[in-house]
């Protein structure tokens, strides 16, 4: 038999991508996926290869997220609260728990776009978690119907059931995208963002573009409600200017966000944007709980 190194490292990757589509967050993805080594590591001896190491891997993988998420019960974070009096929200979203996920870490793995976006990965924490891992392991990871029952110890008949229930409840899928025409939009955006230049920002948007910002539950809906918001978190940091820095995001146009001033540089978190065709339909802003007294 392989040792146990190289009967698992092959799969490091894949398997934390599946743990932060099931759980929607990637600290929950690096803890979990330990646990999964550590479970696979004691569960070699009964190993046997009767499956392949990676249907072996994903059982394990998938039923440690559903513990993790039985187990947590989905307990909202702590509300960071803002150094200024925000407008009212329009609504309070409900999966404060999401994180991004860095581009550079789906190198070399083969990705489909509609897999990791953050519409897909928000929806997938709205289902109930069994609907959930049938549609990640059937529909993302072409897993077949009768592999899937013997990873979550059902029948085919009831993944079968549960896909149809998970397939219903996701959204049409998003209109083609133009990485050039993303690029100009995020380019814009960012130009406008770092110049406080709020009206520029508000004709980027679609008329039901909304602004999120987790583990914040303050949600803004339309470009009068966001501006609001941009209005009031710029007039509450004098002496600091916006700085946005490209990266990528659940392969997203995103940005680093920092605050300068004549004394250095604060880290604030990322900007991510959802462009639909040539306007912006998401902002999503994920505020580092390290810097609370900056909005």
């Amino acid at each position: 038999m392989q040792s146990f190194e190289e009967l698992t490292s092959r799969y490091h990757r894949e398997l934390h991508l599946h743990c932060y589509r099931m759980l929607g967050s990637t600290t929950d993805a690096d803890d979990v996926l330990q646990e999964i080594l550590l479970a696979a590591w004691r569960g070699l001896p009964d190993f046997e290869e009767r499956s392949s190491p990676r249907t072996w891997l994903y059982k394990i993988a998938t039923n440690r997220c559903l513990n993790a998420i039985r187990d947590s019960k989905r307990r909202p974070l702590p509300e960071p609260l803002p150094p200024f009096e925000p407008p009212e929200p329009t609504r309070r979203g409900d999966v404060t728990w999401l994180q991004p996920y860095p581009d550079d870490h789906l190198e070399d793995l083969l990705v489909k776009r509609e897999h990791i976006e953050l519409a897909f990965i928000t929806a997938l924490q709205r289902m109930p978690p069994r609907q959930a891992a049938a549609l990640i392991l059937v529909d993302v990871l072409d897993f077949t119907t009768a592999e899937v029952a013997d990873l979550l110890d059902t029948t085919p008949t009831a993944i079968k059931g549960a896909l149809q229930r998970a397939r219903a409840s996701l959204h049409s899928p998003p209109p083609p995208r133009d990485a050039e025409t993303e690029r100009d939009v995020a380019k814009r955006f960012a130009e406008a963002f770092m110049a406080d230049d709020i009206e520029t920002i508000t004709t980027l948007l679609t008329d039901d573009a909304w602004l999120a910002m987790p583990p914040a539950p303050h949600e803004y809906v339309g470009p009068p409600a966001i501006a609001a918001f941009l209005q009031a978190s710029a007039a509450a940091r004098t002496g600091w200017t916006p700085l946005l820095e490209p990266i990528g995001e659940n392969m997203h146009p995103a940005f680093t966000l920092l605050f300068v001033n004549k004394s250095g540089r604060r880290y604030t978190g990322y900007l991510v944007l959802t462009v639909s065709g040539d306007r912006i339909s998401t902002i999503t802003r994920f505020i580092d709980r390290s810097w609370p007294d900056l909005a």
